[in-house]
């Protein structure tokens, strides 16, 4: 509506000026003046998206360091005394990053928005973080670089309140095993909903909108035919199923990032590192190329204990060394292969998995930690975030070995 403001402003000025300079020399009247066109009908998006004119200033100042190093932060860790101690361990370390929850794996916002907001209404908000403006504000004085995680298409919370855009299993909306419920990718106003949250995190001053659980459930492709839920726009694709579902995530990734322009922020995604090995995720619709091709930054997510016997390893979660750098290898020579390809920023492993029994996991610590940024280092990728759900990470790390 501005652009189209600013646009209008023009022509209305045209419009006054020629008729002043007629009155000034009447002998004008006789001259024949040929059409001229303005091409003001065909305005390039991009180049205004791209112009200074049309950028938002949060007023926060962040350079984006010579390698990110982070961390992850919840949106209780974020708003509470723990957020203290993380900004400690990045002051005393080579970290340098903090990614935040601004919308959680639930649907929330860890925030109450504002009243002027377009997200007010929504009912979403949580007091998690209190005073997100001030959040940003110290960590602008620790030169802590700020990414603000939204968890898009699992949305327990969307899908309660609007279960015509998410997945019905018969009467009710569909849940996993873990009773988490997904909404619709194939739904445009599935993905505006996200782009409104990122919209306002990049306005709060975050540099970075990092895209989490951008695709379809866990094994979709064996519930396609049976959940209730409308394709939109690519109901008369004549894509196969599987295509149709890649078209849908990378179609949102790239709108998302399209809109997001104006706001000057990176677009980061979060994926399954084992996209990188398949040409794609069937069942998903995560290609990791098409996915990569329309990003700032690709996020693998690499956890030694969440691999099978992949590479020729029997037992991953003993060795993080040579998982993770087998796994770099692919996904280079993947990366290798683009024409523009984003930086490589995995996500690391800082917890233990004993769920995998006896024999089968090791303690993470200082070692295991240092092992797979070592991997990344030796195969070319200097930067990585490491991930501990409960926000307490190992003491005494290299993060630079």
């Amino acid at each position: 509506m501005k652009k189209m403001k600013f646009l209008s402003s023009l022509l209305l000025a045209a419009a006054v000026v020629i008729p002043t300079m007629a009155h000034a020399d009447e002998t004008i009247k006789d001259i024949e003046f040929a059409e001229r066109t303005y091409g003001f009908e065909a305005v390039d998006e991009a180049i205004v998206a791209s112009s200074k004119l049309f950028r938002y200033d949060s007023g926060l100042v962040f350079e984006y360091p010579d390698a990110v190093r982070g961390i992850y932060v919840t949106g209780h860790s974020a708003g509470g005394a723990r957020f203290e101690k993380l900004l400690n361990l990045i002051g005393s370390t080579d970290l340098n990053a903090m990614v935040i929850d601004i919308k959680d794996d639930f649907g929330y916002l860890t925030y109450k928005p504002q009243e002027d907001s377009p997200l007010f209404g929504l009912g979403i908000g949580k007091p998690y973080i209190k005073d997100p403006q001030k959040m940003l504000k110290t960590l602008e004085e620790n030169k802590v670089y700020p990414i603000a995680r939204i968890v898009v298409f699992k949305d327990s919370v969307l899908a309660e309140q609007r279960p015509d855009l998410s997945f019905m299993d018969g009467d009710q909306v569909w849940k996993n095993g873990r009773k988490e419920s997904f909404v619709n990718p194939f739904m445009k106003e599935v993905w505006d909903h996200n782009v409104q949250i990122a919209i306002e995190a990049a306005k709060m001053g975050f540099k970075e909108i990092q895209f989490d659980y951008v695709r379809f459930p866990e094994g979709f492709e064996k519930r396609a035919d049976v959940l209730g839920y409308t394709m939109e726009d690519y109901k008369d694709s004549e894509l196969d199923p599987v295509q149709r579902r890649v078209e849908a995530v990378t179609d949102f990734v790239a709108y998302a990032r399209e809109q997001l322009k104006p706001y000057d922020v990176d677009v980061s995604v979060d994926i399954f590192g084992y996209s990188a090995t398949l040409p794609e995720a069937p069942g998903i619709g995560q290609n990791f190329s098409k996915i990569s091709e329309n990003v700032d930054v690709i996020s693998s997510m690499i956890y030694p204990s969440h691999w099978t016997s992949y590479f020729g390893i029997s037992k991953p979660d003993l060795e993080p060394y040579r998982l993770v750098s087998e796994y770099a290898k692919v996904e280079n020579a993947k990366l290798g292969e683009l024409e523009n390809p984003p930086t490589s920023r995995p996500w690391l492993q800082d917890f233990s998995a004993p769920w995998l029994g006896a024999g089968n996991y090791l303690r993470y610590g200082k070692n295991e930690v240092e092992a797979q940024i070592k991997a990344l280092q030796d195969n070319g990728i200097n930067e990585f975030l490491l991930w501990n759900a409960g926000n307490s990470y190992t003491e005494g790390v290299d993060y630079t070995p």
